[in-house]
């Protein structure tokens, strides 16, 4: 047994949870599930990042306080846990007090290292990534990732983290590790990145312009910057500075995050834990976004899903498997009501849901019994998990629930003596057992419904578990 902790990164409060991020803590919630299930003792946090501009702007659109504004919204977040079935240990808000102190304990290390300094400069800035943006990161001028938003072109005061001393470092970490980000592809684009050289970075703001911020140690005029705030949330929810038992027990960890969390991820947040002193992170999974009919989802467009809606009306197993089965984990993915209905269909109901339905009908007529022994995850499955193939251990998945249907209609089980019978059926039983407890981390609610219907030796008809849409 041993210890493994997983993080999602922290949405920002300013707009509704939505398929992307649902898709991001879904995928770390399978990881935390499985660990517990091979009996590793589990800490997995998320949380809701509230500091910033974006946050700060919106409070005032609304004419609320932005700690108002930030409580009203972090509870929206909050729910995701009954709607999508979430076991996260820990919620980190990084308004919470404990945060704030950790955020600062962190940047009074990084400035005994001589890592932070102050500077006058100009920037080009988008508000929507919260990051300063060079010329050659721009598309037409704008930024690639928010190219309805204009650029602010900013010039004032702030403290600098120095990035540059680190580029020689962070190459060695990906060149000794070269399993530290994955996929590998995104490895080598943060290799290419790094090897180009590396920009000081703002990690300051000025109270006056904007007073939404974790303040600077000793320097009540500056505010830090949201990332830098931020990104020590994957500590201070171990309790660290002062947990220091727990912090060792499970750090470094795994971390979860959007291809557009690259460069904050595997770089500044490594360089500012070399900076502090302390452990770099065990792994970053890199995601693919999500598209809807092949065009990035925003508000503007109308063509933002919301998670909770669909929840609503496929039920959390049926959108746990579509995040998991059938979206690409390094890639970007296309999700659509219509490609969703269809699979729900296909996969579920038509799928899993008869094939249960039809074997414990034929199995309680034969008054079947079939003795029970204890099931582990098969390995096969874990494999896949190991290196984030949640597609393919699903997979694996639906192969068994096509072999079991397959068996009953290659045998015609309804034409067979009642002998004969009973030997099938108590097969089927068996393959149907195994398929309940690999959907363990995937789907716990229809593994739990599958373990209640076929996980005693008298196995009686019940509910299908995925209806058929109308």
């Amino acid at each position: 047994m041993g210890k493994y902790y997983i993080t999602t990164t922290l949405p920002y409060v300013n707009a509704e949870p939505h398929i992307g991020f649902a898709m991001e803590i879904v995928r770390a919630d399978v990881m935390a599930r499985l660990h517990r299930a091979l009996g590793d003792e589990v800490f997995f946090n998320t949380g809701t990042d509230e500091h910033g501009q974006k946050i700060y702007q919106k409070a005032m659109e609304l004419g609320i306080e932005p700690q108002k504004y930030c409580d009203e919204s972090a509870a929206k977040f909050s729910i995701l846990k009954e709607a999508l079935n979430l076991s996260f240990d820990s919620f980190i808000r990084t308004t919470d007090e404990h945060h704030i102190k950790a955020a600062q304990a962190f940047w009074k290390l990084c400035d005994s290292r001589g890592d932070i300094y102050k500077k006058n400069y100009k920037i080009k800035y988008c508000v929507g990534c919260e990051l300063e943006k060079t010329d050659s990161e721009l598309v037409d001028g704008k930024c690639p990732v928010h190219p309805s938003m204009e650029l602010e072109i900013r010039e004032e005061e702030n403290y600098f983290f120095k990035f540059s001393n680190y580029q020689k470092k962070l190459l060695e970490l990906y060149e000794n590790r070269p399993d530290f980000v994955q996929p590998d592809f995104r490895q080598k684009e943060m290799k290419i990145f790094v090897g180009n050289g590396l920009q000081d970075f703002s990690i300051s703001r000025l109270r006056t312009k904007m007073p939404w911020g974790v303040p600077v140690p000793g320097d009540d005029e500056q505010v830090m910057f949201v990332w830098f705030d931020a990104l020590v949330n994957y500590i201070s929810c171990l309790g660290w500075p002062e947990n220091e038992k727990q912090f060792k027990e499970f750090w470094p960890g795994v971390q979860i995050c959007g291809k557009d969390n690259l460069r904050q991820q595997t770089a500044m947040w490594q360089s500012m834990l070399m900076s502090a002193g302390l452990p770099t992170s065990k792994q970053v999974m890199v995601e693919g976004f999500i598209t809807s009919n092949g065009a990035k989802m925003s508000k503007s467009a109308g063509n933002v899903i919301d998670p909770l809606e669909y929840v609503r009306k496929y039920g959390t197993d049926a959108v746990r498997y579509f995040l998991t089965a059938e979206l690409s984990v390094f890639e970007d993915s296309d999700m659509t009501m219509e490609r969703f209905e269809e699979t729900y269909q296909a996969s579920l109901a038509n799928g899993i849901g008869n094939l249960c339905a039809r074997v414990a009908a034929m199995s309680e007529k034969e008054n079947l019994k079939v003795a029970i022994s204890k099931l582990d995850i098969r390995k096969k499955v874990v494999e896949k998990l190991g290196g984030y193939r949640f597609d393919e251990a699903m997979a694996l998945i639906w192969e068994e629930v096509r072999k079991a249907d397959s068996l009953i209609n290659q045998r015609e089980v309804w034409k067979l003596e009642a002998e004969e019978k009973v030997e099938v059926l108590t097969e089927l039983v068996k393959i149907i057992r195994q398929i309940g407890t690999d959907l363990g981390p995937f789907m716990p609610e229809t593994s739990e419904k599958i373990s209640a219907q076929f996980g005693v030796e008298e196995i009686k008809k019940a509910e299908n578990l995925f209806q058929r849409l109308p």
